[in-house]
């Protein structure tokens, strides 16, 4: 709909980023912790790889290459993955308590806690192991281990809160952007609507009427609260109401095919993902052709995946806009901001067509 087109196709100006203060309090009212949820696979995986890696790296630095120390190697493996194994496991189970801590109370405790692990596991080394220090002294081989644990564990730590902080900032930018889309109003889609109800107020007062009802209903919709938990039904009355209003303009030339399943329909999906491309196939597509046109739009189940695909005629030879790249770059990135690498959008130009392709599964949501 034209009611948030104008960041589409103009260059509106975006809300001030917040600072970091505010993307702190955003933080802790979404109960978000900056250490990553270390019980799931993926993020134990990437530091398990990285702690090999390092291990590989003092291990080449410390044998000569013609009479690798494969020995070092094992040991230093079986060694430095039992502290971060064990570390991750603790860092898990307290990350609940930790979170109701300030940030950098929960940083010291999370630094002292991986620190008592490499203490308790270098004794435990040394007891079964007596000979591991070589000829360092054990007192200083477990100091020099605490140490090492010490740093790469504040590395560690602040990493997790970079990457938090860009988390943070990117849903605050993405929802600055879509309360900017929600609170503007394109001036002549707003003009073109209020001109077609005037025309029907006397021909055909029922419809005139009809087409106000819509109208508020529309605006009452987009401008709801963004946070608020929206369905593939509500998105489609969306889509359903903006192409109403259109009609009056457009007439018999805007012609609509849904194929939407039923087990999708109560499927989550963001609010303002799918009426943006429905709004930039009437704008670029259906209104440029004389004859008009049929949109075509489908959503269905694709496993845990949810599938919607939208095809509408395009003028022969006419190269895409600017504004419609703005709006299929936007809702790409609240789909992967949102859902993750397991969303994405695909855009299938064809002879006299266009269609896009959006995808995403509903449990990965953030």
């Amino acid at each position: 709909m034209q009611v948030y087109q104008l960041c589409l196709h103009e260059n509106a100006p975006m809300p001030p980023v917040p600072t970091d203060r505010e993307r702190e309090l955003e933080s802790a009212e979404l109960g978000e912790f900056f250490i990553p949820d270390l019980c799931e696979p993926r993020p134990v995986f990437v530091m398990v790889l990285l702690a090999q890696l390092l291990v590989m790296v003092y291990t080449l630095a410390s044998s000569d290459l013609p009479q690798y120390n494969w020995d070092l190697l094992a040991s230093c493996s079986l060694f430095v993955q039992w502290v971060v194994l064990v570390s991750a496991l603790l860092l898990c189970q307290s990350r609940k308590p930790f979170s109701r801590l300030s940030l950098p109370v929960s940083s010291v405790f999370s630094l002292c806690l991986i620190v008592a692990v490499t203490a308790a596991t270098s004794l435990l080394a040394l007891e079964l192991f007596p000979r591991l220090a070589g000829e360092t002294d054990n007192a200083w081989w477990t100091l020099r281990n605490l140490l090492i644990a010490l740093v790469i564990g504040g590395i560690v730590l602040r990493y997790f809160y970079l990457q938090q902080q860009l988390r943070i900032q990117e849903k605050l930018e993405l929802e600055a952007r879509l309360d900017s889309l929600r609170a503007r109003i394109r001036p002549h889609f707003l003009f073109n609507t209020l001109n077609s109800i005037a025309s029907l107020i006397v021909s055909r007062p029922d419809s005139a009427e009809q087409a106000i009802e819509d109208l508020a209903e529309l605006f009452r919709v987009s401008l709801k609260e963004s946070r608020e938990g929206t369905t593939v039904a509500d998105e489609m009355r969306l889509c359903e109401l903006y192409l109403g209003i259109e009609q009056l303009r457009l007439g018999e030339r805007l012609q609509v095919q849904w194929q939407v399943a039923e087990e999708a329909r109560d499927a989550p999906m963001p609010s303002l993902i799918l009426q943006p491309l429905v709004e930039n196939a009437v704008y670029h597509g259906i209104s440029r052709l004389p004859e008009g046109g049929l949109i075509r739009v489908s959503v269905n189940r694709r496993g845990s995946s949810i599938l919607a695909v939208l095809d509408n005629p395009m003028p022969a030879g006419v190269v895409e806009s600017a504004g419609n790249h703005m709006a299929l770059a936007n809702v790409e990135q609240r789909l992967l901001v949102t859902y993750g690498s397991s969303a994405g959008l695909k855009v299938i130009p064809g002879e006299g067509t266009f269609t896009v392709e959006l995808t995403y599964s509903p449990e990965q949501g953030l």
